[in-house]
Parts: structure tokens; sequence; C-alpha cells
């Protein structure tokens, strides 16, 4: 196995397991990306006369069976390839023959990961705002089907003033669209192309066509100068994780909400079996485990935002190795984010309201009341609150 960057010299396996880290079980996720980058940068090798069309063939179709392959599992990337790029590389070259080393021309690995990086996470970014839509829809239906159910609305955990299921399914289903946009925007520093910025420095005495893999990849624009590449990197991840913290949090705030009401001295919801568990040692319990879990999700979230900001902090610019750190927060993240938002979104769907065990104390209309006086008598805002005060005082 000789990987990209290889000239020959030992390297120790315990140096190889270190640096290797978990890239080469992580880079699963990117071998479809990576292909289609390499698909690309090999059309516009062929075009701007670097690579013959038969060898761009051959190096195309090889590709995309190794991908078939892949997908069938008939392979799959070991530690000795270290990551997706060598795996895929070096099966092409035993696939091919020769011409699946002119490949490499006018790349280096550097850029080759951000690329397939990039579209990975262009992706995800979709695939959570499906998700997310997914839970706001779920919140829809709970208020079609008890909207007009009454609820005391709380400040500082006190009985404040009416509110109603309605009102606290919209709340939540607005904070979540705003996070779609949210994540919709995460994408603005994802839609650069890096590819052809090689090592950060370009490849000089090559005549790259970089605006041809910009369209053929369909990002936005190709990132220059070419050593603003490397520069950029966790930036958009970190941008990305930021939006899936603040769905997180609004996930832990909903679960925060539902552990609440469903505590015996509350009782205003009941949760379907199937999502509650029950105690090792006490029969009669059942446990509200996934809201407790979604609930604690959220620091793993933001550990993970954390984790991301600190890997670039501080870096020089230019490709440092301590970049390859980026990836297990952000696919950790996504991870998350997807199996929390739709687990809620099925524990949404399966609950329901108690209307009875729902009390509402007159006093929760004391605020109306007040503005009622204002409004019939013309007196101050404070002279009638002053007023409705005493009376529920007494």
């Amino acid at each position: 196995m000789s990987r990209l960057w290889e000239k020959g010299l030992p390297l120790d396996q315990r140096v190889l397991h270190f640096t290797a880290g978990e890239d080469y079980l992580l880079d699963e996720r990117l071998v479809s990306y990576d292909v289609r980058a390499s698909i690309a940068h090999a059309e516009m090798l062929a075009k701007q006369n670097l690579l013959s069309e038969k060898d761009c063939q051959l190096i195309c179709n090889g590709l995309r069976e190794l991908e078939h392959q892949f997908t069938a599992e008939a392979w799959q990337i070991q530690l000795e390839d270290e990551d997706v790029h060598t795996a895929l590389e070096s099966r092409l070259t035993a696939l091919i023959g020769p011409a699946g080393g002119r490949l490499h021309l006018g790349r280096s690995r550097n850029d080759q990961v951000l690329t397939a990086l990039r579209l990975y996470l262009r992706d995800a970014c979709d695939e959570i705002v499906n998700h997310v839509q997914g839970l706001c829809d779920s919140l829809q239906q709970l208020e079609k089907r008890q909207g007009d159910t009454a609820l005391p609305g709380t400040t500082h955990m006190q009985h404040a003033m009416p509110s109603s299921v309605a009102l606290w399914c919209g709340g939540f289903h607005e904070a979540f669209s705003d996070a779609v946009d949210g994540l919709k925007s995460a994408k603005r520093r994802l839609s650069k192309n890096p590819l052809g910025s090689a090592a950060g420095y370009g490849t000089p005495g090559l005549n790259l066509d970089r605006e041809l893999t910009t369209k053929k990849l369909g990002f936005a624009e190709t990132q220059n100068p070419v050593t603003a590449a490397q520069l950029s990197r966790g930036k958009g991840e970190s941008g990305l994780l930021f939006e899936i913290s603040l769905v997180m949090l609004d996930l832990s705030r909903l679960a925060s909400d539902l552990l609440l009401f469903y505590t015996q001295e509350f009782a205003y919801v009941e949760l379907a079996p199937q999502v509650t568990t029950g105690s090792s040692i006490m029969p009669q319990k059942r446990n509200p485990d996934v809201l407790e879990l979604v609930r604690g999700a959220s620091a793993t979230a933001i550990a993970c935002l954390n984790e991301s900001l600190m890997v670039i902090a501080k870096l020089p610019s230019g490709y440092q190795r301590d970049l390859q750190r980026l990836k297990p927060p952000a696919f950790r993240a996504i991870d998350l984010v997807i199996d929390s938002v739709d687990v809620m979104a099925y524990v949404i769907d399966t609950m329901r309201f108690a209307p009875q065990n729902i009390v509402l104390d007159e006093s929760l209309n004391a605020a109306e009341e007040a503005y009622r006086i204002v409004a019939s008598e013309g007196i101050p805002f404070r002279e009638a609150y002053r007023r409705v005060a005493e009376k529920y005082a007494k």
C-alpha cells in the first residue's frame, strides 16, 4: 500500500495509528464525494490537455466502479490506506493501471480532502434541514389535534398568564423554522470551491481551469486567492456546528418542558408507552429517558462546536495537520442532531396533552383585567396594575 505522500521511507506503526487516527473510519461517508470531485478534476485535466481523453475515460469509469463496489461492501477503507484518498487512488491504479496515477496532477491531498468535506457538509446541511422540517410538521400536527387545550403560561417557573397548546407549539415551531434559515445560511462558507488550490499555493506551471470544477461540482464560487482555502478551514465546519448547537438548545428546552409536564405533580402530558422505559427496581415506574438524553445531548453539540473552534484557534496560515481533527466533532454533531430531531418528532407524534389535569387559576387573567380597566376608565396602567394587585393579594 502506497500512501499519497509516500517517499519510500519506513513509517512506524505507532505513528501510523496516531496520525491516521479515526480518518480511515470517518472517511467512509466521504467516498462518494471524493469520487465526484476526482471525476470533475479528471475531466478538467482532459479539457486542459493535461490528461488524454482515453485516460480520463478510464479514470472516470474506474472511479464509478469503485464507488459501486464500496456501496456493495466489496471493499472498505483500511488503516493502511490512512484515508479515503489513498484508498481510492491505490485501488484505481490496481483496477485501470498507470492511468490511475495521473489523476493526482494539479491537486494536493489538502485541497482534495477539503473539497470532499465541503461537498459532504453541504449535503449534511440539507439533510438536517429536512429532518428539522419534519419536526416542525409534527408540532403543527399536535397543534391541530390539541391546539385549543389551555395551558398556564409561566415566568420564573410561576403561573403567569393564560396560554395554550397552540401557543406552546407555535413558539417552538418558529424556533425550529428559524433554525432552518440558519442552517441554510451556514452553507455560504461551504459553497466555495478549494479544488486546484493544492497545498495552499496553487499549481505553478499548470493551466488549470478552476472555474470548470466549480461549475461541475455545483459550488457557488471559486475560492480565491489560493491561500484562502487552507485559511478558511474550520470556519465552515464551525458555522454549521454553531447552527446545530442552536437546534440542540431548542430541543433541550422542548425536552425540559415535556419532562416537567410529564411529572406526577403536573401530569399535563401522556407519553406513549413505547417512548418510555422501565425501572430496574421499581415496578410502577415509566421513565422519560429519551427526553433526558435529548436534553443532555445539547452539551455534546456545544462541546463539538468548542472543539472545532479550539482546533483552529491560533493556527498560523497555511495547512497544519491539526485540521484533520475537525472531522470527528463535525461528524459526531451531524449524526447527533439528526437522531435527536427524529426521536423528538416521534415523541411529539405519539404524545397527547391531558386537559383534565390542567388547572388555570383565575389569577392568570390579572394582566388582562388591568388592561380592561385602562381601556374602560382611561387611567394609567400603573394605577390599574396596583388595583388588580391588591385584589389578588387578599
